[in-house]
């Protein structure tokens, strides 16, 4: 594994499951389903934006994350695990695109009209209607694949295989079983990613240095478009 593999991947190990239970717990105090989320977005604005973009940042790290597992993991179901959890994960950000817009309808228009208007568009089909079984599937092949590989013990691969149980769709909430999901999720990543960061060669901290304000102005510069 490269030397930039393992200093991308490492750090998403860590944070992506961290970032994912941030999420999930600020907006836990919420019922779960859509016209409760909408409604909430309404009255604490604040605390449900930090948590669907906790949620959404997570989902978005654990893409590098689960590309470095796999290539701990090698070929074969590694891969097929890999391809099926990205897969699922594009679907979940799709899903959190709808989210974003629902939710700044709710602050717009009101929590009713963003209510009728999710009723109205939530059994519409689109590409990732006919991939939910990826977002499902993945995480069991990929644990099964790290197990079979010892890149995870048993109790991590159950871990990861748990990330499965996470709600999928829009508009979901928090539930004792998604906590119980993120949970098993840090198990399996977090001690993987520090164990990666341990065997990467030093980074070129001029590098890294030079690149943070360079980030930050391009970050800038994409939301005035």
């Amino acid at each position: 594994m490269t030397r930039d593999l393992r200093w991308i991947g490492g750090p998403a190990m860590i944070a992506a499951p961290l970032l994912l239970l941030a999420g999930m717990l600020l907006r836990f105090p919420v019922p779960f389903f859509f016209p409760h989320q909408l409604a909430a977005a309404v009255e604490h604005p604040g605390r449900m934006s930090a948590a669907y973009t906790c949620v959404l940042a997570g989902t978005v790290l654990l893409c590098p994350a689960v590309l470095a597992l796999a290539a701990r993991v090698g070929t074969g179901w590694g891969t097929c695990g890999a391809v099926l959890v990205v897969t699922g994960l594009f679907g979940r950000v799709f899903h959190a695109g709808f989210d974003q817009a629902a939710l700044a309808l709710a602050r717009h228009r009101g929590a009713g009209f963003a209510t009728a208007f999710v009723g109205d568009a939530y059994g519409e089909l689109h590409l990732f209607s006919y991939l939910t079984f990826t977002i499902l599937l993945g995480w069991p092949v990929l644990a099964f694949a790290a197990w079979r590989a010892r890149v995870l013990h048993p109790v991590q691969a159950l871990g990861l295989a748990a990330t499965a149980a996470l709600p999928l769709g829009v508009l979901k909430g928090t539930t004792a079983l998604s906590l119980v999901a993120v949970a098993g999720l840090g198990v399996a990543l977090v001690p993987a990613g520090v164990r990666l960061l341990r065997t990467a060669p030093r980074p070129d901290f001029r590098l890294v240095a030079a690149a943070v304000p360079v980030v930050g102005l391009l970050a800038y510069v994409s939301t005035l478009g």
